[in-house]
């Protein structure tokens, strides 16, 4: 709640830095051991490690913007008004430096993000991490960082951000691609689920950077929902681990006729998460293709391939660990059948799949709330990439008359 209620850059980072505390210890003793005999020490430190140095390179960026404020004006102050004038001063003025600002604020967030090439920390830490964990990574935290990056590094260095756009477009699409992927060849339910992350952050980089308000509302939109859904096929995934003790799919083949409830919400769960028509996820994404698709056609076009790959890995989950052939133990199981879903779980799963439907069916209700936020936004980034794009073409038909 303090990340996101913060105004003053100091009062942020304080908040984002604590985030760290709880999840460490989440993860470090109450975690268990997880794929390749990694312990839930090693997965703790590595997130912890990841992490603050990510925010030692943000704060890196903040006491700059301080610094550079102090020069302008006389005076040292941390409030997000201020660093806002002082950040969009050194757009403007000194580029070279408000570009590495800009990275360096980008960098911070991009490690909890997390982006590719800088998302090692999340496959382990989602394996060993409590099924509380795992609810508090995929559904909030990931998501701190891509309010961090709508909140400040865009509206405080958007001629930079538009220069950087490409290169961020580019690590994006990668992670869409590789994070499928990599969900391909997982048999632990909660690694494939913490790579499908990784490969849904991309369309985030894909949002923020394409900069309209298209983009923009569909960001909120598919956080919102992939928050409610990886949430739920989380504490999904703790409820078939407290049964059949494993999370390894190849185990669980014919888990359907044993748990129709369970089943039923898995395939629906899963079902969000892959973008199907009428759930908030294929909302998020459909605003964000159509609002990319002008500026970036062929990113877009990419990213678009790439929800094909997405049903794929969905397809293996819900086939491996409903629709397989019962092993021997699972065999033993149906002639002394395990308990199917409690009513407290039954609730659960449900005020997170009305969520989804809300958001699927009626999503006006939240773009209305979030539509002059994000306008302002829109408004702030759009001009400056267009007068990037001015200047990109001036080169180019320089270089060209030069060349003649």
């Amino acid at each position: 709640i303090g990340v996101f209620l913060a105004i003053d850059m100091f009062l942020f980072f304080f908040f984002w830095e604590m985030m760290l505390v709880p999840i460490y210890f989440l993860i470090a003793l109450w975690g268990h051991k997880g794929a390749e005999g990694k312990s839930r020490v090693y997965a703790a430190t590595k997130f912890f490690i990841y992490t603050q140095v990510a925010g030692l390179i943000m704060l890196i960026g903040i006491l700059g913007l301080v610094v550079y404020g102090y020069m302008m004006t006389g005076m040292i102050g941390f409030d997000y008004n201020y660093l806002l004038a002082v950040a969009n001063t050194l757009d403007k003025e000194l580029p070279t430096v408000a570009y590495a600002f800009m990275l360096c604020l980008f960098v911070g967030f991009a490690v909890k993000l997390p982006v590719f090439p800088l998302h090692g920390w999340l496959p382990d830490a989602h394996a060993q991490a409590p099924t509380a964990g795992s609810v508090d990574l995929a559904g909030i935290l990931i998501k701190t960082a891509a309010y961090g990056l709508l909140r400040f590094v865009i509206p405080f260095f958007p001629a930079a951000s538009a220069q950087f756009a490409d290169i961020a477009i580019i690590f994006g699409l990668i992670g869409i691609f590789y994070g499928a992927w990599c969900a391909f060849q997982q048999t632990d339910m909660k690694r494939l689920l913490a790579y499908t992350s990784i490969s849904h952050m991309g369309f985030v980089l894909l949002a923020i950077y394409a900069g309209n308000i298209l983009t923009f509302q569909g960001l909120m939109i598919m956080m919102l929902a992939h928050g409610l859904s990886s949430a739920a096929l989380f504490i999904m995934c703790g409820q078939v681990y407290e049964r059949v003790h494993t999370r390894d799919m190849r185990l669980m083949g014919g888990m359907r006729g044993q748990f129709p409830y369970l089943a039923f919400f898995l395939m629906f769960f899963v079902a969000a998460l892959v973008g199907i028509p009428g759930l908030g996820n294929f909302i998020g994404e459909f605003l964000i293709l159509m609002g990319s698709y002008a500026k970036f056609p062929v990113f877009t076009i990419l990213a678009a391939v790439s929800l094909v790959f997405a049903g794929l890995y969905g397809l293996i989950l819900i086939h491996k660990a409903l629709f397989g052939t019962p092993n021997e133990e699972q065999q033993q199981h149906y002639n002394n059948p395990l308990k199917d879903l409690n009513a407290r779980e039954v609730v659960i799963l449900l005020i997170c799949a009305f969520g989804l439907l809300w958001l699927g069916l009626y999503p006006q209700s939240f773009l209305d709330i979030s539509n002059s936020s994000m306008a302002w936004l829109a408004n702030s980034y759009i001009p400056v990439q267009e007068v990037v794009d001015v200047a990109s073409q001036a080169t180019v038909q320089l270089e060209n008359v030069e060349m003649q």
